[in-house]
């Protein structure tokens, strides 16, 4: 299991390959970077302590901002990046794995399904698109791209291209490819 620093490490070297603490000062200057180092934070500190006030008060300057709103009880792996570009990012108290990009003007949350309510559950290497919604108990495999503006309120299997609203699955080899950069930040050729 990866150390908070080492999981802040991959979130900032998504941001085109940053590193070190000049590479964390200009990180800060990406909406997106900044978001998601406060919204790490405000999980590493407890509540009521002055750290966990400080970040919280600092992540909600940038939801209110830029937009960005993710549930501080959300379970998110380390590289996550989110487009710096304005638009609102919703995401409630979900798990998403490892080295996922959402952009700008996606929702990811809970929906009524037959009487049940539920959550996404959304694996590593996941690129969500544009204006995506991502709603109800379902899973979202390893290795998928959702298109922009996709409806996903159905399981999408490993290794899958999702597009259009009705959503529809495409199988698809590698369909992240070119789409997730900056992945491994201990290999410098990313």
């Amino acid at each position: 299991m990866l150390t908070m620093n080492e999981i802040i490490k991959a979130d900032l070297f998504r941001q085109g390959g940053l590193s070190g603490f000049e590479g964390f000062i200009k990180g800060l200057s990406y909406p997106g970077f900044r978001y998601v180092f406060y919204l790490r934070m405000t999980s590493r500190y407890k509540k009521n302590s002055i750290l966990g006030i400080f970040f919280r008060i600092l992540k909600r300057r940038c939801r209110i901002k830029y937009g960005y709103e993710i549930d501080s009880e959300a379970q998110i792996g380390e590289g996550l990046y989110i487009s710096s570009h304005s638009g609102h990012v919703v995401v409630g108290p979900i798990k998403i794995g490892k080295y996922c990009n959402i952009n700008q003007s996606v929702t990811i949350g809970r929906a009524y399904k037959c009487g049940k309510i539920g959550r996404p559950t959304i694996d590593d290497y996941v690129w969500i698109g544009t204006g995506a919604v991502i709603v109800g108990d379902i899973r979202i495999g390893k290795n998928v791209l959702i298109a922009p503006n996709a409806f996903v309120n159905f399981d999408v299997p490993d290794n899958s291209l999702v597009i259009g609203n009705p959503a529809q699955i495409l199988p698809k080899k590698n369909p992240t490819k070119n789409y997730l950069n900056y992945i491994d930040f201990n290999c410098q050729s990313a």
